[in-house]
Order: C-alpha cells, then sequence, then structure tokens
C-alpha cells in the first residue's frame, strides 16, 4: 500500500510539473504568405502576366493602388516566448512589378533585414500644435462655447442656411 502511494505522488509530482513546463514554451505564429520556393522560382519575367502568376502563386496580400501596378505576397513569422512580446523571426516579401500590358517585369524579394522596430514616446516624438500643459488642455474650452468664431451658436439666429434660404 505504501509503495502504491509512493508510486502515486511521484507520477502526480511529474505530472504537474510537466504541465508547468508547458507553460514556459514558446508560441510560434506564422502569418500571410505560405511560401512555396518552387512556385515562387517558377515565376519568369517576360513570360508569365497577372492571370498566370495568381493561378501560381494565387491572390496577393497586397496590390498597390497607386503608379506602376505591384502585387506583394508577404510571409511573417513570429516567435513569443512566455510572458513576453512576440518577435518578428522570418519575414519574407516578395514584389511583383507589372508592366501596362499585365506581364511580369521584375520579381524582387525581400526579408527581415528591411523589418524596423518603431517604438513611439510621447515624452521624445514632437507633434504638430500648441504646446499646452495640463490645465490648459483641461480648463481651455471654458469661455470659448457660443464664441464667434468658434463654430458655435452665435449673432444672427434667423435660421437662414449659409446660402441665405
Amino acid at each position: 500500500m505504501q509503495v502504491f502511494s509512493r508510486l502515486a505522488m511521484g507520477t502526480a509530482v511529474l505530472a504537474v510539473s510537466a504541465a508547468g513546463l508547458a507553460g514556459c514554451s514558446s508560441i510560434k505564429d506564422h502569418r500571410g504568405y505560405l511560401v512555396d520556393q518552387a512556385l515562387v522560382d517558377s515565376v519568369q519575367p517576360g513570360i508569365d502576366n497577372k492571370l498566370s502568376v495568381e493561378k501560381m502563386l494565387g491572390r496577393p496580400t497586397l496590390v498597390s493602388p497607386f503608379g506602376e501596378p505591384v502585387w506583394y505576397y508577404v510571409s511573417i513569422d513570429t516567435k513569443q516566448p512566455a510572458f513576453g512580446r512576440p518577435r518578428t523571426s522570418d519575414e519574407m516579401v516578395l514584389k511583383v512589378r507589372f508592366d501596362d500590358a499585365g506581364n511580369v517585369r521584375a520579381i524582387e524579394r525581400s526579408g527581415v533585414e528591411k523589418v524596423v522596430r518603431i517604438d513611439p514616446d510621447g515624452h521624445k516624438t514632437e507633434t504638430l500644435g500648441a504646446h499646452r500643459g495640463f490645465f490648459e488642455d483641461l480648463f481651455g474650452n471654458i469661455g470659448t462655447v457660443g464664441a464667434p468664431g468658434a463654430g458655435g451658436p452665435s449673432g444672427d439666429n434667423t435660421g437662414r442656411g449659409p446660402n441665405g434660404s
């Protein structure tokens, strides 16, 4: 009986330890286009067009709305340690440029080397506008409601619209 309770206790300790360690593992995530290198390599400038690229690679992640027609296929892999922020571990952007006739003009690839981490800081980042203090922001509108030029009701209130009707 004592051997059984020791075995049960050992099993329980092992199970709790395994569950605790599982919570410390990192989380891997993939977002965007699933890259098939053979399909990407089969796209050839001057030979393929928009229709053939769409059949091979699928619909693009992004389409450039301005300038020359460009399709972007974006793939991002992230890794998040336990109790940490997710970090980009790998990124691939495939840029397919087309000419005016819709034929592939160029293919460019870029990776994680072009990823820039931006950390805006309110104490360092300048903003446009007046530099006011806390109390000026809090009490700054007192007395301006309804003042001429402030956008509130003032002056002649005849009910006429801006065109006099």
